[in-house]
């Protein structure tokens, strides 16, 4: 336990104390600003409802901006993981480290979901901004990050195996961007192939944007959430089977 926090903390550090980091926030946060604003001036405007229940809405599933934030953010998180550890040297040492490849690989995913989730925490501050001109349903608010955080942590563990399987974090980063945008593109699918069909119902499971307008809605589906959960745990999976490999092998 010892070890893994050390380790959890090393790579917490390490994002904060780049600029990386505080990049990613303040282009975030610019672009979900302006996100948000747009919306709520689109609902004032149009008269067409009377709670502030439908701008959360389309603030987590019925805009495409949510998706070019998640491109935004995950690849640039996860690609120096291991990439960065291969490419100067520091692997080596962490291999002989007293720490088991389990928790190497938890260390570092924890360390970038931590990132992650702190990133979307100012958003909040949106749902304050609501409270003050009307009600919130506070539910639908819940499940919305409740997704947003479910969906960014299936992502975050490809690009942590993206990222072992490379010592460049540009091809990392490229390769955690081109498995998003496969998985976005047949989620597309449910839009185009025909209902109750199995093709339908395999894109409409793997679909983030049928997922994101379920939780906005306030709507709870355990299949995605199967889904999440098995993406991370067979990424997190082979990754630690990598690890292991390395330390068979005894170089990175």
């Amino acid at each position: 336990m010892n070890a893994f926090m050390a380790l959890f903390v090393r790579e917490l550090f390490a994002f904060f104390v780049t600029p990386l980091a505080w990049v990613l926030l303040v282009v975030f946060l610019i672009v979900q600003g302006l996100h948000f604003s747009l919306l709520v001036q689109h609902f004032a405007s149009s008269g067409e409802v009377s709670s502030d229940q439908s701008p959360v809405q389309a603030f987590f599933g019925n805009t495409a901006i949510l998706y070019l934030v998640l491109f935004l953010l995950v690849p640039p998180l996860t690609m120096r993981l291991f990439a960065e550890e291969r490419r100067s040297g520091t692997l080596e040492a962490l291999l002989t480290a007293p720490i088991t490849s389990l928790a190497v690989v938890l260390a570092k995913y924890t360390a970038a979901l931590c990132t992650y989730i702190a990133l979307w925490l100012p958003t909040v501050l949106y749902l304050v901004v609501l409270r003050q001109t009307g009600a919130v349903d506070w539910h639908a608010a819940a499940t919305s990050y409740l997704g947003v955080v479910l969906v960014g942590a299936a992502y975050l563990a490809v690009g942590l195996l993206m990222s072992a399987l490379t010592s460049s974090q540009f091809i990392a980063l490229v390769l955690t961007a081109l498995v998003m945008l496969v998985l976005f593109i047949v989620g597309i699918g449910e839009f185009v192939a025909a209902p109750g069909t199995v093709v339908h119902a395999v894109c409409r499971h793997v679909s983030m944007w049928s997922q994101m307008a379920s939780f906005s809605s306030g709507l709870i589906d355990t299949r995605h959430l199967v889904f999440d959960v098995s993406v991370v745990a067979t990424c997190l999976f082979v990754t630690v089977r990598i690890v292991e490999s390395w330390r068979l092998e005894g170089r990175a």
